[in-house]
């Protein structure tokens, strides 16, 4: 098999900041030890996110010249309505300025204080948007999931019987709404497959339960279903996105994923009544709903990104990038998650330092490390982003302790992830010098971002 090369040629070069580890330790002590407060140039190689930090394509930078910045029924609007209405099916299309505005509008609008949401697994700011509405988000993700060296097809599954476990617990009538998320981020990037959608769908129908997808990264997950399902081997991605969609009552999107754009998203549903409820709180939050917070240039280039994302070819060369590195690491013995996902690579933190204690946060040690070692910017998914406290206010450890290495989307090259894997190697070799941390100031949602740490001697 021949290598898979990138589909594209390069037309404009960014430079890159190299500097000494000095420099580096200089600049994670004055971001206190968050590297979310670290200043981009100061990260040779970005995997904090692959939301929004892609490249455009020579088409979505033609599309955006054409953009129709009239505040309404702009044509850069039809288009945009039209292209996500091919994929999702859906009948109301509600623009915002990115997938968290879509998930707060579905949350103030539809959920009550005592409320339960369930979901394979929520991700930060969907878990944090159920919760500023006073709601219980619940994970029910399957037992294979969370078990990061077991390759299984598709691990981002929802547990059915435990949704069942569920909503016989807290009763279908405090349920407004079931997620799921595809691909499953928060479990190492794992898909879910149509058969358990298909499942979640029917058992939610019994009890007149709708279902909500989390579709940032639908294509990547279509991506997998073709390959890994039985009976989808010949299907398009977009016939595949189809079938996905029309299983759901709603949708949230980030397009600054699977819409290969720098910013937007949007909100869909079939129901009338939520679609007037929806447009009335995008007024107030967002925008008009013709534009919803997006200038129409952004319309035209996610209506363009939304088509490539789901072009085949691009994501055998998305996968491939991903498999590159995981083939890199695994000789050498890194504890992963497996197999990699659609979008990053995820190490086990757990188990690449052992000695570190949940509680002192071994995820951020490794960021850390890995960021002092080659100046690479990556991201914990553990305690700090998932953990929780009782009754009592003592603080619980995540079930997985996990970074993500994420990658932008047609950004770096075969040399960046040669580099990659040299320096995650030379961590692994020296890992017992990785240290824990304590935060020492953090905020009551998504601390993540801007809490501070310290060592822990």
């Amino acid at each position: 098999m021949r290598t898979i090369i990138e589909p594209f040629r390069i037309k404009m070069t960014e430079p890159i900041k190299v500097t000494t580890r000095q420099y580096r330790q200089r600049a994670l002590t004055g971001a206190h030890y968050n590297v979310f407060l670290l200043d981009a140039e100061d990260c040779c190689i970005d995997l904090l996110t692959d939301s929004g930090t892609g490249a455009m394509s020579s088409n979505q930078w033609a599309a955006l010249m054409l953009g129709d910045e009239s505040y309404a029924g702009s044509k850069s609007w039809k288009k945009f309505e039209s292209t996500v209405k091919k994929i999702t099916g859906m009948r109301h299309v509600l623009p915002t300025h990115q997938g968290r505005a879509a998930e707060g509008i579905l949350a103030q609008v539809l959920v009550k204080k005592g409320q339960v949401i369930p979901n394979n697994s929520h991700f930060d700011t969907t878990r944090a948007n159920m919760e500023f509405a006073g709601a219980l988000a619940v994970d029910l993700l399957c037992a294979e999931g969370m078990q990061p060296a077991r390759i299984a097809p598709f691990k981002g599954n929802m547990d059915t019987d435990r949704l069942k476990g569920c909503i016989r617990q807290y009763g279908p009538e405090n349920i407004p709404f079931c997620m799921i998320t595809v691909t499953n981020n928060t479990g190492g990037g794992q898909p879910v497959s149509m058969a358990n959608i298909r499942e979640v769908k029917t058992i939610l129908s019994e009890h007149n339960i709708p279902l909500v997808i989390d579709a940032c990264r639908f294509a990547e997950n279509a991506y997998f279903i073709r390959e890994r399902e039985d009976g989808y081997a010949d299907t398009t991605l977009l016939k595949i996105a189809g079938e996905m969609f029309s299983y759901a009552d709603a949708a949230t999107m980030s397009c600054k994923k699977d819409g290969l754009a720098n910013i937007g998203g949007f909100l869909v549903c079939n129901d009338d009544r939520w679609a007037e409820q929806f447009k009335n709180m995008l007024i107030l939050r967002e925008g008009f709903p013709t534009y919803g917070g997006l200038a129409g240039r952004d319309l035209e280039v996610i209506a363009v990104g939304l088509m490539e994302a789901l072009d085949y070819d691009y994501q055998v060369y998305r996968h491939a990038t991903v498999q590159y590195l995981r083939k890199k690491l695994s000789p050498l013995g890194v504890p992963m998650v497996r197999p990699v996902g659609g979008h990053a690579v995820f190490l086990d933190a757990r188990a690449f330092a052992p000695h570190v204690p949940p509680l002192q946060y071994p995820g951020i040690g490794l960021v850390n490390a890995i960021y002092l070692e080659g100046g690479i910017r990556c991201v914990e998914l553990g305690s700090v982003m998932f953990g929780k406290f009782d009754e009592q206010g003592k603080e619980v450890a995540a079930p997985l302790e996990l970074v993500r290495l994420a990658f932008p989307r047609r950004v770096y090259t075969q040399s960046h992830f040669d580099y990659l894997a040299e320096v995650i190697e030379n961590v692994w070799n020296h890992r017992d010098a990785i240290n824990g941390f304590r935060l020492v100031y953090q905020p009551k949602f998504l601390r993540h971002f801007t809490g501070r740490f310290e060592p822990v001697e």
